[in-house]
């Protein structure tokens, strides 16, 4: 069985990582491809990008999904998740919507880089219906992109930020949020006094999990007219109609 994992950035050395997490930890008879981000940001951090983010994993999903048994978005705030599960007859994840799951219902924090992701993060939360479970978003100066090229230099603001999360929101269980942060889970969780979940180790647990179960379909709404897209979008968006 394969599975997608679409980074909506356009970082390939982020596409790398989180690749090999995933393929370190699926079963054996489970490949994982990575897909990039075909425009856009370098790594998301606004509003903007994150719409952005949102094209590019359609786009990405529509020129590599053929034959994927299930599709993981790489990106924390998982844009676009809601619309690949419109079109992918297969199940589709996100890192957010997953980590959420992985609380098992204890109320979590959030810790992840950059200050746009704090008011949109508590957005996406609150609208997946998480408001009761929800702690609190805390951010730290750098983005994402940044911990991933010096997570040392990171790691001690990371560790002060997740307690606080605890101490002063009430977290049970603290969330690292983004691909930037993957890998930090262990190296965090000494020093800090409740469990630590990687986002993307969660994603792509979830993933596997869900690995045999079907998606919602293609277009359940129908056929719809494009103009200016990628011929392999425009052609899942209005079957029949490419050249």
């Amino acid at each position: 069985m394969r599975i997608l994992l679409i980074n909506a950035n356009t970082t390939e050395s982020i596409t790398d990582r989180l690749v090999a997490i995933a393929r370190a930890l699926a079963p054996p008879g489970v490949t994982v491809q990575g897909a990039t981000g075909r425009f856009g940001a370098r790594y998301i951090a606004s509003r903007a990008s994150s719409a952005i983010a949102a094209h590019a994993a359609v786009d990405a999903y529509a020129a590599h999904g053929a034959g994927a048994d299930a599709v993981l978005i790489g990106c924390f705030g998982d844009p676009g998740l809601d619309a690949l599960r419109e079109l992918a007859p297969v199940p589709v994840l996100g890192l957010a919507d997953a980590s959420a799951a992985a609380a098992q219902g204890r109320r979590f924090g959030v810790v992840t880089g950059g200050a746009a992701w704090k008011p949109m993060l508590e957005e996406f939360f609150v609208t997946r219906g998480h408001a009761g479970q929800l702690a609190g978003v805390r951010t730290v100066a750098p983005t994402g992109g940044e911990i991933a090229r010096d997570p040392d230099g990171a790691l001690a603001l990371l560790a002060e930020t997740c307690r606080d999360c605890v101490t002063q929101d009430g977290a049970e269980v603290v969330i690292l949020g983004g691909a930037g942060l993957a890998g930090l889970a262990a190296r965090l969780a000494p020093l800090v006094p409740v469990p630590v979940l990687c986002s993307v180790e969660e994603g792509v647990r979830a993933t596997v999990a869900a690995l045999g179960q079907g998606g919602a379909g293609l277009l359940p709404h129908g056929p719809v007219e494009t103009i200016g897209l990628s011929p392999a979008l425009a052609a899942i968006l209005s079957p029949g109609s490419g050249p």
